[in-house]
């Protein structure tokens, strides 16, 4: 009879066996994107990061790694066609054309504009763009959000951009005065802005302006987006999208992605 210790044994010998001979990815992740990805202590996090951790479980072949970069670095990787894959990217072939295949869809978030009340209170901000224009919006570097009209406005001259790292430098930013609205997902503004006043690093109505949505631009989803412009170098490529598309399929179907957000969200 085989003793149950040297049954742990032998499974753990052939397991790592099998580890060793998978083939090492690296997925990168945006470093400041918070609840949805993000660093904390030196690691990822967020509700993207724990759809994908799921989802690279299904998977067979691969030792998959997560590194969370700057989101402007992790599209530069992509368009050198140097890593093979970042979350969370809004489907934009256009301005990203690098960015192809997108996986299906990890999440839907809603894009709003998060002004400072003082400048709601000058007259109603409900029209995307136009009841924006002579203002100065905040965005974080490298997202691609307010859509076309948006992005003709600000060419045209008839509102002003600024870009800063992240949400934090953002909203901060904004509870300054330096900025008079902010454009990006409810979900993360709200998350970042409740994390800012619990450090005590926002004093809203203090010295930090009072702040109050405007309207809802638009539903956008996250992706893991791939590289089209590896030029061969991630030969895996169609069977580690093809594995990875199957496993978020199974996962919305048994209600295992909802179950992840509803769990996070509570606990975050």
């Amino acid at each position: 009879m085989v003793k149950p210790w040297l049954t742990f044994l032998i499974s753990a010998v052939f397991s790592a066996a099998a580890r060793a001979g998978d083939i090492p990815v690296t997925i990168y992740a945006d470093a400041g994107y918070p609840p949805y990805s993000y660093e904390k202590n030196g690691k990822p996090a967020g509700l993207y990061y724990e759809i994908v951790r799921a989802a690279f479980t299904r998977m067979k072949g691969y030792r998959i790694e997560v590194q969370t970069v700057p989101w402007k670095r992790g599209m530069a990787l992509l368009k050198s066609g140097t890593a093979l894959a970042l979350y969370p990217p809004y489907m934009n072939t256009t301005d990203e054309p690098w960015t192809w295949p997108y996986s299906l869809p990890l999440y839907d978030e809603k894009v709003v504009a998060v002004c400072r009340k003082d400048v709601l209170a000058a007259g109603p901000r409900k029209r995307w763009p136009q009841d924006f224009y002579g203002l100065t919006i905040g965005n974080n570097a490298g997202f691609i959000v307010g859509g076309v009209a948006f992005e003709q406005a600000v060419r045209a001259g008839r509102l002003r951009v600024e870009e800063a790292r992240d949400s934090e430098t953002n909203i901060i930013k904004l509870g300054l005065r330096r900025i008079d609205c902010y454009i990006n997902d409810r979900r993360s503004i709200q998350w970042t802005l409740k994390q800012l006043k619990a450090g005590g690093r926002y004093d809203e109505g203090g010295s930090h302006a009072e702040l109050a949505e405007a309207t809802e631009i638009a539903t956008e989803q996250g992706f893991l987006g791939f590289t089209d412009r590896d030029n061969g170098r991630f030969g895996y490529k169609t069977d580690f999208v093809k594995q990875f598309d199957n496993a978020i399929y199974q996962m919305k179907r048994n209600g295992e992605i909802e179950a992840i957000a509803r769990n996070f969200f509570k606990t975050h």
